[in-house]
């Protein structure tokens, strides 16, 4: 069997037959969508072909997959609960304050949900489309960044993976956070190199470029606080320390003393307004208890020792995450001779070590860094042959281990796909045997095997084979294991069964938050006391989620007041939350 063309013993690309950028470029553009190389407005349609990409391949799953806790269904509630109650300044799950993060999201998922005209009926789909828009221009994003430093072939290649990662992928179809904030990074960053990379050049760049970062930074801030600030901080730092010899006159291009006062501009005003109505509490929970509660031990049992993120990275960088590791070990090589690469590397390190050194983690906390890698891997891929040097014995080791971790996360993933229905559901699906295959193919041609294929078109098999794996995934086959969504049945069998149309359920000890999303606002969460009153005040509508293990409580606290509930037929299912099976039945009075 032929080595991969990645692995060859001078990193060369072997048999791909690069020529130069602008022929595979086109190329590709060629294979999305058949357009001709003159053809006028061609540069916006490579945007637009870029960002339908995002859309199309993030789009299935959005609507079948069901609200997934704890995270997700938390954001979703919030947001609901603002158009409710056309309160667009408080964050709040029920009465509880929610001040984790700011504002951005849940005014983004608002507009969204009203742009839908669902109001508060509006389906899980039209909140999680802000996550799929902004990766979809993520993608788009990228090659824009992309083709500006290392060439049109570059950035599309850098877009393509970027749209085939199953970081992206996953995140993009969750209603959260994580996927505007790697937007913003992505355009902050951007906005950054290009000012930085004119003066390397001893050009001056753009106005607009500094007060594109500006604008970033500001919304970014009211996204998911400091971390984009934080990020490019960290990465002007690694710049000014490593690249001394080349002068600092850039920085002024940023008009910082300007530029600061218009990111505070944008987000002081809601800053200022939740600092007066939660009276300081917002600014207590959110740097005191969150970030800083964070950064001092794990919380939420996400805590994890240092390297954490070394092995989650084969995880998010799926399949690409080999590319982009030899990119990124030939860029640091190389970054004291190329300024572009230094940009790329000071992107990634600092924020990438300080998040390792943090107790608390998880893998998407590092999302904002890995469009420098992508970019390096584009890079690396549209280089001629026999450019870079022999890999020195750690960069053979990283690029060993990384394509070993590429390996486990496929045999990982084909494995939850064939398990998951059998083990769960009891029965075999359909659509694992595609999904396995997809899955296979898309390793294949990311670790560099397979078909005498240019890079790029390389890159886009292994993109298209990947992202239809995970929309079959998340379409066709989690979505039908019922037993893992025990909201949903929970939540259907209250909509079937409920007496009158404004009945309340009460929950007990089951209170995950997507039961209160997908049963309404008022749904209690509470214990077998409470219920029993629950329905006690209110026996002709009122209804009661019991685990079995509750039920002897419940029904001992009912029969205090002589009345007598009947439970329906059991809700079994795995609650994967709380990694535990579980059944619960609903009860109503039905007499004394």
């Amino acid at each position: 069997m032929r080595a991969p063309a990645f692995c060859k013993t001078k990193c060369r690309i072997n048999d791909w037959s690069v020529e130069n950028d602008s022929e595979i470029a086109y190329d590709a553009l060629k294979v999305l969508v058949g357009w001709r190389q003159n053809e006028e407005g061609a540069s916006v349609l490579r945007y637009v072909m870029l960002f339908l990409l995002g859309l199309a391949v993030l789009v299935p799953g959005i609507t079948q997959l069901p609200p997934i806790d704890r995270d997700e269904a938390r954001y979703l509630q919030a947001t609901k609960q603002m158009v409710e109650s056309g309160d667009f300044v408080d964050i709040r799950f029920q009465t509880e304050p929610r001040y984790k993060k700011p504002i951005g999201i849940y005014w983004l998922q608002s507009l969204s949900v009203g742009l839908t005209g669902g109001g508060e009926d509006a389906p899980v789909a039209a909140y999680r489309m802000v996550s799929v828009v902004a990766v979809a221009a993520s993608v788009a994003s990228i090659y824009w960044l992309g083709q500006a430093m290392f060439g049109p072939a570059a950035g599309l290649i850098s877009a393509l993976m970027l749209a085939g990662l199953f970081g992206a992928g996953f995140e993009g179809r969750l209603a959260k956070t994580d996927s505007v904030l790697l937007l913003v990074s992505i355009l902050a960053q951007g906005f950054l190199a290009r000012i930085y990379l004119a003066g390397r050049e001893g050009t001056k760049a753009p106005a607009s470029m500094a007060w594109g970062f500006w604008v970033a930074q500001g919304v970014a801030i009211l996204v998911k606080g400091p971390i984009t600030p934080f990020l490019s901080a960290l990465t002007v730092l690694f710049i000014m320390i490593f690249d001394r010899g080349n002068g600092r006159k850039w920085l002024a291009d940023l008009r910082p003393l300007r530029g600061i006062a218009l990111m505070v501009l944008i987000a002081l005003p809601w800053l200022a307004l939740i600092t007066w109505k939660s009276g300081g509490a917002f600014w207590h929970e959110a740097l005191g208890r969150d970030m800083l509660g964070k950064v001092a031990s794990g919380q939420e049992s996400h805590g994890a020792p240092p390297g954490y993120y070394i092995v989650t990275y084969s995880l998010y960088m799926w399949p690409f995450g080999l590319i982009a590791i030899i990119g990124g070990t030939n860029g640091l090589r190389r970054m004291f001779t190329d300024p572009r690469l230094m940009f790329c590397v000071a992107w990634y390190i600092p924020l990438w070590l300080i998040f390792e050194l943090i107790p608390t983690k998880l893998p998407h906390y590092v999302l904002p860094v890995y469009p420098a890698v992508v970019l390096l891997g584009g890079w690396f891929l549209s280089l001629p042959p026999g450019d870079l040097p022999r890999p020195l014995w750690w960069q053979r080791l990283l690029h060993g281990i990384t394509g070993f971790g590429v390996v486990v996360v496929t045999l990982g993933f084909s494995v939850i796909a064939v398990a998951v229905p059998i083990y769960i559901a009891g029965n075999f699906s359909f659509w694992s045997i595609p999904v396995v295959l997809l899955l296979l193919m898309a390793c294949w041609f990311g670790l560099g095997y397979g078909l005498e294929l240019s890079p790029i078109r390389r890159v886009l098999v292994a993109t298209l084979t990947a992202t239809t794996a995970y929309g079959l995934m998340f379409s066709a086959i989690l979505p039908n294991v019922d037993q893992i969504w025990v909201s949903q049945q929970i939540a259907d069998r209250f909509e079937a069964e409920k007496a009158c149309e404004d009945s309340v359920l009460a929950a007990v000890t089951y209170h995950e938050p997507s039961l209160v999303f997908l049963t309404g606002t008022n749904t209690l969460l509470t214990g077998p006391d409470s219920a029993a009153n629950h329905l006690l005040k209110d026996p002709e509508c009122a209804m009661a989620a019991v685990p079995d293990e509750d039920a002897p409580a419940f029904l001992t606290a009912l029969s205090a007041s002589d009345a007598r509930a009947e439970g329906g037929e059991p809700i079994s299912g795995f609650n994967y939350s709380k990694g535990k099976q579980t059944s619960v039945r609903l009860y109503r009075i039905v007499g004394n």
